[in-house]
C-alpha cells in the first residue's frame, strides 16, 4: 500500500472512530497498524485487540463516572481508617468486610450503629477502595 493511500485510510479510520466514540481506536491507530502488521496478525485478531482496548476504556470510564456521579465529599481509602479508633467488634470484621467477598457471594450485611456513626460512609469507603459500585 502506498504511502498516500496508507494516510488517507487512517485519516478514514480516525474519523469513523471519531463518529462511532471508539477513542481508544482513535488514539494510536497508525501504531497499533504497525504493530500488526510486525506480528503479522490476522484481521480477526487484530480487530479483537482493537475491541478490547475499547472495551477495556469503556469499562475504566464507567467505574471513574460512577465513582464521580456518586458526589463524595472526599476521598478516602481503607489505608487511611484509624484501625484503633474502630469498635472491637468492627476491627474484627473489618479484613472480612473490605475484601467485599460477601458481595461475590451474594451475602447481606447488616451495619448497624446509633444515628451518624458513618455506617452508610463506611459501605461507600469500601465500595470505593475496591472500584465497585453496584447501582
Amino acid at each position: 500500500m502506498k504511502d498516500i493511500d496508507r494516510k488517507e485510510t487512517i485519516e478514514k479510520i480516525i474519523r469513523f472512530s471519531k463518529e462511532l466514540r471508539l477513542p481508544a481506536t482513535r488514539q494510536n491507530i497508525a501504531q497499533d497498524i504497525a504493530e500488526a502488521e510486525k506480528e503479522n496478525l490476522s484481521y480477526e485478531d487484530f480487530l479483537c485487540y482493537l475491541l478490547s482496548k475499547e472495551y477495556d476504556l469503556r469499562i475504566e470510564n464507567g467505574k471513574k463516572n460512577r465513582i464521580r456521579a456518586a458526589n463524595f465529599p472526599y476521598k478516602k481509602y481503607i489505608e487511611d481508617l484509624s484501625i484503633e479508633d474502630l469498635p472491637h467488634d468492627a476491627k474484627k470484621n473489618l479484613k472480612v468486610l473490605s475484601s467485599l467477598d460477601f458481595v461475590k457471594n451474594g451475602q447481606n450485611v447488616i451495619f448497624s450503629g446509633s444515628p451518624g456513626t458513618a455506617n452508610y460512609r463506611k459501605i461507600l469507603l469500601m465500595e470505593r477502595n475496591k472500584h465497585i459500585l453496584i447501582f
